[in-house]
């Protein structure tokens, strides 16, 4: 009976790799398949209450539709930049500026995203610099693969702090903070498997490689070590100033040639826009945007709907894609293209609705597996019986691909800790093991688990206009995602039992 519950707890995530990597079923219906296999499940074995069943569907819809309205936002906000030409004219500018095109794309992919990720979070880095990457010539596939493995490192602290004071609230996390930066380190690699997406795309693979390789890991370290010393400060900080930092470092050596590739290589022949833009309108759409994500941060704060029968959920004002809209609308504006901005609004709508049924389904999926305890049946929950596996000597190693599993499921390193924290926890105690540095592993492998996020891909797909394209996307970023966690389990298994 308890080894046919652990089958029927993992089946549905069987299937659905099943689905979408080996028979290339689209990500649509492969969601809907193991949703109806979950549900099915859930009703006829596990016997779940109506009213939990109830709440999933909910509870899922409603948390798809805050990412909802970031893809949309999102697409509105860069359909109006593409129109009136502001990514071609940013595209020109850093061409002219920084002739090698892999010195251009991390700079973007890396400090550009990480700061973006302290202040909003939300998947929203690899959706802003996905287009900007485009524009500078990679193909709309590569460029959802590099902004995803950009946006992994700085997702430990998230935006301001919220993977943390959120997401193991309720704990003891004293001392988690400094043991994630430090674990974390392996992320200067990040840019390296930046490099490396970008250099097989050509003959000359490791000519490409090898002459950029100083910089991209001088671009890792320049962001790393920064974010460990700005630890002690607060944990809302190290994401959004070690970017600063790090970028004004490399800034710096990199006008003065030190790092700098010395062949330097170019991805297409630098040509002008058909009109040129001045400095500050390129900037004014970017820096209002930033401005609007900081102070939705900070100074919104949620809508607690509540339901008759006991179901609440927080539905959040500082939504990242409120701030897209709100950005686009003044700068459409401004640039006296008021009916521009409709029929971006309407292309936004169009590339939406798959997006939002998807995620939906994998939502609901996610809330099924949490309330499946709640049951006429006696049976655990399925989490449950999947976390009881972890009660073992190897939990430090198998901490981290825990929080990458549930960022993959979820799409947010938060919502993973929430998951798991608390089972984590539990299983660290057990085992009399250092209770800070196992949540920390597992929050640092939530980080790198954002590389393949399934939400943040579609989103991303969902951008840039790529269609049925997330298993060459995954297969793009999965082994960059597991080298991290295996590493950081590695470090986990030499210092995290004591």
């Amino acid at each position: 009976m308890f080894s046919t519950t652990i089958v029927l707890s993992v089946l549905p995530f069987v299937l659905f790799l099943l689905l979408l990597l080996w028979k290339k079923v689209p990500l649509l219906w492969t969601s809907i398949a193991t949703l109806l296999v979950i549900l099915g499940l859930q009703v006829v074995y596990w016997q779940i209450l109506p009213i939990y069943l109830l709440n999933s569907f909910i509870k899922g819809t409603l948390i798809a539709f805050d990412i909802f309205v970031i893809i949309l936002g999102a697409i509105f906000f860069l359909e109006l930049l593409k129109d009136i030409k502001i990514i071609d004219n940013i595209r020109f500018r850093l061409e002219s500026f920084l002739k090698d095109y892999r010195v251009q794309i991390i700079l973007l992919a890396w400090f550009f995203e990480n700061f973006i990720e302290g202040t909003a979070g939300f998947g929203t880095p690899a959706i802003i610099v996905a287009p900007l990457l485009i524009g500078l010539g990679l193909s709309p596939l590569t460029a959802v693969i590099i902004g995803l493995l950009g946006n992994s490192t700085s997702v430990v602290f998230g935006a301001a702090g919220t993977p943390i004071r959120v997401g193991f609230e309720g704990l003891n996390v004293a001392s988690v903070p400094i043991y994630a930066a430090l674990f974390n380190s392996v992320g200067f690699l990040v840019p390296v498997f930046m490099l490396w997406v970008l250099a097989s795309q050509h003959e000359d693979k490791k000519g490409h490689f090898w002459e950029a390789l100083p910089f991209a890991v001088w671009s890792g370290i320049a962001f790393v070590v920064p974010s460990i010393l700005i630890v002690p400060f607060g944990q809302e900080f190290p994401s959004i100033l070690g970017a600063i930092i790090g970028l004004f470092l490399v800034l710096i050596t990199t006008r003065l040639g030190i790092f700098v590739p010395k062949n330097q290589r170019q991805l297409r022949e630098i040509r002008a826009p058909e009109i040129k833009l001045p400095w500050f309108k390129l900037i004014v759409p970017y820096a209002l945007l930033v401005l609007l994500l900081i102070l939705g941060k900070f100074a919104l704060g949620t809508v607690r709907l509540t339901f008759p029968w006991g179901l609440a959920y927080q539905l959040n004002l500082s939504n990242p894609g409120l701030s897209f809209i709100l950005a686009g609308v003044p700068i459409a504006l401004l640039w006296g293209r008021k009916r521009l901005a409709l029929e971006s609004f309407k292309v936004a709508l169009s590339r939406t609705w798959e997006p939002f049924l998807v995620i939906a389904s994998m939502s609901i999926i996610v809330q099924l597996i949490i309330n499946s305890g709640n049951n006429l049946s006696g049976i655990p929950s399925s989490l449950s019986l999947i976390a009881k596996g972890f009660e073992i000597s190897a939990l430090p190693l198998l901490a981290p691909m825990v929080g990458a599993f549930g960022s993959f499921l979820t799409g947010s390193a938060t919502i993973s800790n929430i998951i798991f924290g608390n089972f984590l926890n539990t299983a660290s105690q057990i085992m009399n093991m250092n209770t800070a540095k196992i949540l920390a592993l597992e929050l640092v492998g939530a980080a790198a688990g954002n590389m393949i996020a399934l939400a943040d891909i579609i989103a991303a797909e969902a951008v840039v206009g790529l269609r049925n394209k997330t298993r060459y996307v995954l297969k793009g970023v999965i082994i960059p995602c597991l080298i991290y966690i295996i590493i950081v389990g590695l470090v986990g298994l030499l210092v995290g039992r004591t």
